[in-house]
Parts: structure tokens; sequence; C-alpha cells
């Protein structure tokens, strides 16, 4: 058994809006929202692994535990500055987290909800497993010549959250994890080159499986859509939230989104949503947690309040 005790995030202080964008990409603003809902997104100064550090900081101090008791720390990033080691071992260093194991997941979008659920059949044996996502994707757009369709979309942040063997506000019922490589080519970032993204059929692929990963938890859990509390996705584009709440015939409203203020920030951005989303319900019912990303990789995580 396996709870969610706490969430933290980061987003660092810079706010680059639409038209700064705008001005050097050479289109409009307007267009730039009607496309992906984003009005602004920041761009960090810190380090991948400083981000991670401050949201683990902050999950940390919402839980009201030391870091001293965390027995294995998970760490998502598509952006990491280097190629090894990977931010895990040393944003558990800078936490003051000694011996216990700091695992790497290098998965763009869906590490986040890949490593809660990793961390949920891990919490058994290090009781305490902190789940963080950070990601600086200002640098990997800014290191390549600005593409208008990927520009737009990218800021910077981290979350962080703190999965509990014994305690926590909701219990993680079950989850659903899925890949597929055939499409590894459609959303790719190799190194040292501009990411490459085929928009149209992350979109569709999207679309189609989000919806059906969240019915798969919910059948299991004998559960409908309607009987949620709220839905907390990857925040990759508002009209794709909205195209999947249609699809599931649950009001947009239930769908948590903060993606306007800080665009898609990859792996963090679930992550992100939901630490200010628990910020803002203190006794929430059932929720679903959603992701897609590279690879392709998505799933969901199903969590009952305790």
């Amino acid at each position: 058994m396996a709870f969610l005790r706490a969430f933290g995030r980061f987003v660092p202080e810079r706010a680059v809006g639409n038209a700064e964008l705008a001005a050097r990409l050479g289109c409009e603003e307007q267009w730039i929202r009607d496309v992906s809902g984003i009005l602004e997104r920041r761009y960090a100064s810190e380090s991948v692994v400083e981000m991670a550090a401050r949201a683990a900081a902050d999950c940390l101090s919402q839980a009201g535990v030391e870091a001293s008791s965390i027995g294995c720390v998970i760490v998502s990033s598509g952006s990491a500055e280097r190629r090894f080691p990977g931010p895990a071992a040393e944003t558990a260093a800078r936490l003051g987290i000694s011996g216990a194991p700091a695992i790497d997941l290098p998965v763009a979008s869906a590490g986040s909800l890949f490593g809660m659920a990793l961390a949920a059949d891990l919490a058994a044996r290090y009781r305490r497993v902190l789940v963080i996502a950070s990601e600086k994707m200002s640098a990997v757009i800014e290191g390549a010549p600005l593409d208008r369709n990927t520009a737009i979309l990218f800021g910077d942040g981290a979350g962080a959250c703190l999965i509990d063997s014994a305690e926590g506000w909701a219990r993680i019922e079950n989850f659903k994890l899925h890949s597929d490589g055939a499409f590894a080519d459609h959303l790719r970032l190799d190194f040292n080159q501009a990411l490459r993204m085929d928009g149209r059929t992350v979109i569709l692929q999207a679309a189609r499986k989000i919806p059906a990963v969240i019915r798969q938890v919910l059948e299991a859990a004998g559960l409908a859509p309607s009987d949620l509390s709220a839905f907390l996705m990857h925040q990759a584009n508002q009209n794709l939230i909205v195209k999947i709440a249609q699809t599931l015939d649950v009001p947009a409203e239930k769908f948590y989104s903060n993606i306007a203020r800080y665009g898609n920030t990859s792996s963090a951005s679930m992550l992100i949503a939901a630490a200010e989303w628990r910020a803002e319900n203190p006794q929430p019912g059932p929720v679903v947690f959603a992701t897609f990303g590279a690879g392709f990789h998505w799933g969901a995580l199903l969590a009952l309040g305790s």
C-alpha cells in the first residue's frame, strides 16, 4: 500500500510572455494563445538540479518530514545538462539525503507519472520515496534555431511528490503504464540537435490514448469519469485538455489547468499542477493523474481519499 503524502513546486521568476516570443518568431500573440492556450512561460537561470532541489524542499516542507527520512529518490528530466551522471544523485546530495538510492528517469513529459508508479511499488521497501521532475526546456529551445511550432510551447520548472507507505491524504489505488517505440521519431531530442516534433501525430495519439488509459484505471476500480473530483494531467496544450474532457464526457473545469501561466514544462508540468491544485483543495475526492510523452510513453494513476 502507498499514499500520496505531499506535493511541491518551483517555478522560475522570469516570465516570458507571448508578445516577446511573437516578435522573435514573426507571428501573432493571438495565434500562440489560440493554438496552445499559453499566455506566458517561465525561463530559468537555475540548473535542472537547483530547480529539482527547491521543488523537493517545498514538498518536504508541505509534508512536515525531514530529508533524512527519505529512503529513495527518483528524478525525471529530459533536459538535464549532461549525459551522465543524471541529476538524481546530485539532487539527493543537495537535499542532504546520503546513501539512499537515487534513480534517473529520462522520460520527457510522462516521467513524473512513471516515477509515481514506480514509487508506489518501491514504498513497501523504502517507506518514503521522493519523486521529482525538473525541466529546463528553455535551454533546448534557445540552443537551436527557433522553431515557432515548438518555441511557443515550452517553459521551465520543477515539481515533486512524496509517496509514503504508511500515511497520506490519498491512497494510490492502481495505475496503468504503456509504451510504444514505433512512434519514437515523432517526438525526439537528439544530442546537439533541435527538438523534433510531429505535432499532428502527437496530438492525435494523445487524444486517443489518454482517455483510454484513464478508463482502464477507473474500470479496474469500478468508477466512472463522473465519479472523480479532479483530473491532473501533463500540461501539454489547453486544446488537448479540453478534447480529452469532451471524450470522457466530463466538464472541462474538472481538469486542473495552469498551462496559461507556465506553458509546457515537460515531465515537471503534472507535479507543478498537482502542487497548486492540492493547495486549493484540502479535502479532495478521487483524483486521476494522466500523462503522455515522447517514446511514446503514457499512463494514468488513480488515488482515493484516505
